[in-house]
């Protein structure tokens, strides 16, 4: 499956929440969109579950399918809990770094960002999205982008504070990503686990 273009709303209604960005949708219409959402049956299998959660990972974070089997192999390798070192990789990629730092509105606007070279990863230009950071790693805005209109109305609204793994710098509009988060400090509504048993079949 290619990376998700359509419409937010319809997302967010499919698993009743706006889980890429704000749909009114959602509140309006709390059921599953298409010609059978209100008569859709309530029960969902074992396997239907499993395969939610790990949708629903893929359209939060932005990712296609095989990026995200590479990177459960890539959890599944390393020492401890799967599920939870899927959820900190994920949090370490770039364009999720550049989106709670508050740079970019979402991860789609981070992405593009990061592809049109705005982004230094250690004093260098990075324009690769899912570049994964490591604890100690500094994030800024390159210094003929820091006017930018996006970037300067983002950091306006944005809070980092919220983030323990994460430090900003507002003058020098640089961030430091500080360690890899606990489960328990990620905000998103994920249930690894689900996601783990799916690819352990």
């Amino acid at each position: 499956m290619a990376r998700y273009r359509g419409p937010r709303a319809k997302i967010g209604r499919k698993f009743g929440e706006s889980i890429l960005g704000a749909a009114k949708y959602v509140q309006k219409k709390n059921y599953p969109p298409g010609q059978h959402g209100r008569n859709r049956r309530r029960k969902q299998s074992e396997y239907a579950m499993q395969l939610a959660a790990k949708q629903k990972a893929k359209y939060i974070y932005g990712l296609t399918e095989r990026q995200f089997r590479n990177l459960f192999e890539k959890a599944s390798r390393r020492q401890g809990v799967t599920g939870e070192i899927l959820l900190q990789l994920l949090e370490a990629r770039l364009d999720n770094v550049v989106y709670r730092l508050g740079i970019a509105p979402s991860r789609r606007a981070a992405r593009q960002l990061v592809l049109h070279k705005h982004i230094l990863v250690n004093g260098e230009v990075v324009n690769i999205p899912s570049y994964t950071l490591r604890p100690g790693d500094q994030v800024a805005v390159r210094e003929k982008s820091k006017s930018l209109e996006l970037i300067t109305d983002s950091l306006a609204k944005s809070s980092v504070s919220r983030y323990s793994w994460l430090e900003w710098d507002k003058a020098s509009m640089t961030g430091k990503f500080m360690n890899l988060p606990a489960r328990d400090e990620i905000p998103e509504n994920i249930q690894e686990q689900l996601i783990v048993e799916l690819y352990s079949k």
